[in-house]
Protein backbone atom coordinates (compact mmCIF):
# COMPACT_ATOMS: atom_id res chain seq x y z
CA UNK A 1 0.00 0.00 0.00
CA UNK A 2 1.41 3.38 -0.98
CA UNK A 3 0.55 5.88 1.77
CA UNK A 4 0.91 8.78 -0.66
CA UNK A 5 -1.87 7.41 -2.88
CA UNK A 6 -4.51 7.45 -0.11
CA UNK A 7 -6.27 10.85 0.08
CA UNK A 8 -5.51 12.71 3.32
CA UNK A 9 -9.25 13.22 3.93
CA UNK A 10 -9.59 9.42 4.30
CA UNK A 11 -6.61 9.19 6.67
CA UNK A 12 -8.22 11.97 8.75
CA UNK A 13 -11.37 9.86 9.21
CA UNK A 14 -9.57 6.70 10.39
CA UNK A 15 -8.82 8.00 13.93
CA UNK A 16 -12.51 8.98 14.20
CA UNK A 17 -13.53 5.41 13.34
CA UNK A 18 -10.97 4.04 15.78
CA UNK A 19 -12.28 6.25 18.61
CA UNK A 20 -15.89 5.14 17.94
CA UNK A 21 -14.85 1.47 17.82
CA UNK A 22 -13.02 1.90 21.14
CA UNK A 23 -16.20 3.30 22.72
CA UNK A 24 -18.21 0.35 21.39
CA UNK A 25 -15.57 -2.08 22.63
CA UNK A 26 -15.60 -0.45 26.08
CA UNK A 27 -19.38 -1.06 26.13
CA UNK A 28 -18.82 -4.78 25.51
CA UNK A 29 -19.83 -4.76 21.81
CA UNK A 30 -17.85 -7.27 19.73
CA UNK A 31 -19.11 -6.73 16.16
CA UNK A 32 -20.49 -3.81 14.20
CA UNK A 33 -21.78 -2.93 10.75
CA UNK A 34 -20.77 -0.01 8.56
CA UNK A 35 -24.24 1.45 9.20
CA UNK A 36 -23.90 1.23 12.98
CA UNK A 37 -20.38 2.70 12.87
CA UNK A 38 -21.67 5.41 10.53
CA UNK A 39 -24.45 6.29 13.00
CA UNK A 40 -21.80 6.75 15.71
CA UNK A 41 -19.61 9.10 13.66
CA UNK A 42 -22.13 10.82 11.38
CA UNK A 43 -20.73 9.39 8.14
CA UNK A 44 -22.62 7.25 5.61
CA UNK A 45 -22.20 3.46 5.66
CA UNK A 46 -21.14 3.54 2.00
CA UNK A 47 -18.38 6.06 2.76
CA UNK A 48 -17.10 3.98 5.67
CA UNK A 49 -16.99 0.83 3.52
CA UNK A 50 -15.19 2.75 0.77
CA UNK A 51 -12.65 4.24 3.21
CA UNK A 52 -11.83 0.96 4.92
CA UNK A 53 -11.65 -1.01 1.66
CA UNK A 54 -8.75 1.24 0.57
CA UNK A 55 -6.61 -0.82 2.97
CA UNK A 56 -8.03 -4.30 2.43
CA UNK A 57 -11.12 -6.36 3.19
CA UNK A 58 -11.65 -6.35 6.95
CA UNK A 59 -15.34 -7.27 7.16
CA UNK A 60 -17.63 -10.05 5.96
CA UNK A 61 -20.85 -9.63 3.98
CA UNK A 62 -23.76 -10.20 6.34
CA UNK A 63 -21.70 -10.37 9.56
CA UNK A 64 -20.01 -6.95 9.48
CA UNK A 65 -16.76 -6.14 11.23
CA UNK A 66 -15.13 -7.78 14.24
CA UNK A 67 -14.45 -4.72 16.43
CA UNK A 68 -11.19 -6.02 18.04
CA UNK A 69 -9.85 -7.08 14.62
CA UNK A 70 -10.78 -3.79 12.89
CA UNK A 71 -9.28 -1.77 15.78
CA UNK A 72 -6.03 -3.72 15.48
CA UNK A 73 -5.94 -3.14 11.73
CA UNK A 74 -6.66 0.60 12.02
CA UNK A 75 -3.94 0.96 14.68
CA UNK A 76 -1.55 -0.85 12.34
CA UNK A 77 -2.49 1.42 9.40
CA UNK A 78 -2.11 4.57 11.53
CA UNK A 79 1.13 3.16 13.03
CA UNK A 80 -0.22 3.58 16.57
CA UNK A 81 0.16 -0.12 17.33
CA UNK A 82 3.28 1.13 19.16
CA UNK A 83 3.99 4.12 21.45
CA UNK A 84 5.50 7.23 19.86
CA UNK A 85 7.61 9.54 22.02
CA UNK A 86 6.43 13.14 21.61
CA UNK A 87 8.06 16.37 22.72
CA UNK A 88 6.34 19.66 23.55
CA UNK A 89 8.04 22.95 22.73
CA UNK A 90 6.63 25.74 24.88
CA UNK A 91 5.76 25.43 28.58
CA UNK A 92 3.02 28.07 28.66
CA UNK A 93 -0.64 27.40 29.47
CA UNK A 94 -1.22 25.18 26.42
CA UNK A 95 2.06 23.30 26.93
CA UNK A 96 1.13 22.70 30.59
CA UNK A 97 -2.29 21.35 29.61
CA UNK A 98 -0.89 19.01 26.94
CA UNK A 99 1.89 17.75 29.24
CA UNK A 100 -0.72 16.82 31.87
CA UNK A 101 -3.27 15.36 29.45
CA UNK A 102 -3.82 11.67 30.19
CA UNK A 103 -5.49 10.80 26.88
CA UNK A 104 -2.41 10.38 24.71
CA UNK A 105 -1.01 7.07 26.00
CA UNK A 106 -4.00 4.90 25.12
CA UNK A 107 -4.00 6.45 21.63
CA UNK A 108 -0.36 5.64 20.86
CA UNK A 109 1.63 8.63 22.18
CA UNK A 110 3.68 9.43 25.28
CA UNK A 111 4.87 12.95 26.04
CA UNK A 112 8.49 12.35 27.01
CA UNK A 113 10.01 15.86 27.15
CA UNK A 114 8.99 19.51 27.29
CA UNK A 115 11.25 22.45 26.37
CA UNK A 116 11.21 26.22 26.87
CA UNK A 117 13.72 29.07 26.57
CA UNK A 118 12.33 31.09 29.52
CA UNK A 119 14.75 30.79 32.49
CA UNK A 120 11.79 31.13 34.91
CA UNK A 121 10.16 28.01 33.40
CA UNK A 122 13.26 25.82 32.94
CA UNK A 123 13.42 23.32 35.80
CA UNK A 124 9.70 23.58 36.60
CA UNK A 125 7.91 20.29 37.26
CA UNK A 126 4.81 19.59 35.13
CA UNK A 127 3.29 16.29 36.13
CA UNK A 128 6.12 13.76 35.75
CA UNK A 129 8.12 16.02 33.41
CA UNK A 130 10.70 18.71 34.11
CA UNK A 131 10.90 21.66 31.69
CA UNK A 132 14.24 21.46 29.87
CA UNK A 133 16.31 24.21 28.29
CA UNK A 134 15.37 24.68 24.61
CA UNK A 135 19.08 25.04 23.80
CA UNK A 136 19.43 21.30 24.47
CA UNK A 137 16.43 20.41 22.31
CA UNK A 138 18.16 19.47 19.03
CA UNK A 139 20.68 17.26 20.82
CA UNK A 140 17.99 15.50 22.93
CA UNK A 141 15.76 14.90 19.88
CA UNK A 142 18.65 13.23 18.05
CA UNK A 143 19.70 11.18 21.10
CA UNK A 144 16.18 9.84 21.61
CA UNK A 145 15.24 9.54 17.92
CA UNK A 146 12.11 11.69 18.41
CA UNK A 147 9.91 11.97 15.32
CA UNK A 148 6.84 13.83 16.68
CA UNK A 149 6.62 17.31 18.22
CA UNK A 150 3.90 19.67 19.42
CA UNK A 151 4.50 23.42 19.11
CA UNK A 152 2.82 25.67 21.67
CA UNK A 153 4.93 28.80 21.25
CA UNK A 154 4.28 32.35 19.97
CA UNK A 155 3.87 32.65 16.20
CA UNK A 156 6.97 34.88 15.93
CA UNK A 157 9.24 32.04 17.12
CA UNK A 158 7.46 29.13 15.43
CA UNK A 159 9.34 29.00 12.10
CA UNK A 160 12.80 29.24 13.69
CA UNK A 161 11.95 26.43 16.14
CA UNK A 162 10.41 24.36 13.33
CA UNK A 163 13.67 24.64 11.36
CA UNK A 164 15.53 23.27 14.40
CA UNK A 165 13.04 20.41 14.82
CA UNK A 166 13.33 19.43 11.15
CA UNK A 167 17.12 19.60 11.28
CA UNK A 168 17.07 17.29 14.34
CA UNK A 169 14.95 14.69 12.49
CA UNK A 170 11.35 15.44 13.52
CA UNK A 171 8.92 14.31 10.81
CA UNK A 172 5.51 15.24 12.29
CA UNK A 173 4.56 18.54 13.94
CA UNK A 174 1.29 19.45 15.62
CA UNK A 175 1.28 23.26 15.51
CA UNK A 176 -0.80 25.34 17.92
CA UNK A 177 0.91 28.59 16.86
CA UNK A 178 -1.36 30.71 14.59
CA UNK A 179 1.05 30.69 11.65
CA UNK A 180 1.69 28.55 8.56
CA UNK A 181 5.04 26.79 8.68
CA UNK A 182 7.45 26.10 5.82
CA UNK A 183 8.71 22.52 5.99
CA UNK A 184 10.24 19.99 3.55
CA UNK A 185 7.88 17.65 1.69
CA UNK A 186 8.71 14.71 3.95
CA UNK A 187 7.58 16.55 7.12
CA UNK A 188 3.86 16.56 8.01
CA UNK A 189 2.31 19.53 9.83
CA UNK A 190 -1.17 19.63 11.35
CA UNK A 191 -2.56 22.98 12.48
CA UNK A 192 -4.73 23.54 15.55
CA UNK A 193 -5.83 27.16 15.95
CA UNK A 194 -8.88 27.29 18.23
CA UNK A 195 -9.71 30.88 17.22
CA UNK A 196 -9.88 29.87 13.54
CA UNK A 197 -12.23 26.99 14.35
CA UNK A 198 -14.42 29.30 16.45
CA UNK A 199 -14.60 31.79 13.58
CA UNK A 200 -15.56 28.99 11.22
CA UNK A 201 -18.44 28.04 13.54
CA UNK A 202 -19.74 31.54 14.22
CA UNK A 203 -20.42 31.91 10.48
CA UNK A 204 -23.32 29.46 11.06
CA UNK A 205 -24.76 31.19 14.16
Amino acid sequence: MNAEKIPDVIIARLPVYLRALQRMSDSGVKTTSSKELGDHVGISAAQIRKDISQFGEFGKQGTGYSIPYLMDKLREILKVDRLWDVIIVGAGDMGHALARYQGFVNRGFVVSMIFDNDPTKIGQQIGSLVVENARLMTEKIRQNNIKVAMLTIPAAAAQEVTDQLVEAGVKAILNYAPISLNVPDDVKVQYIDPATHLQRMTYYL
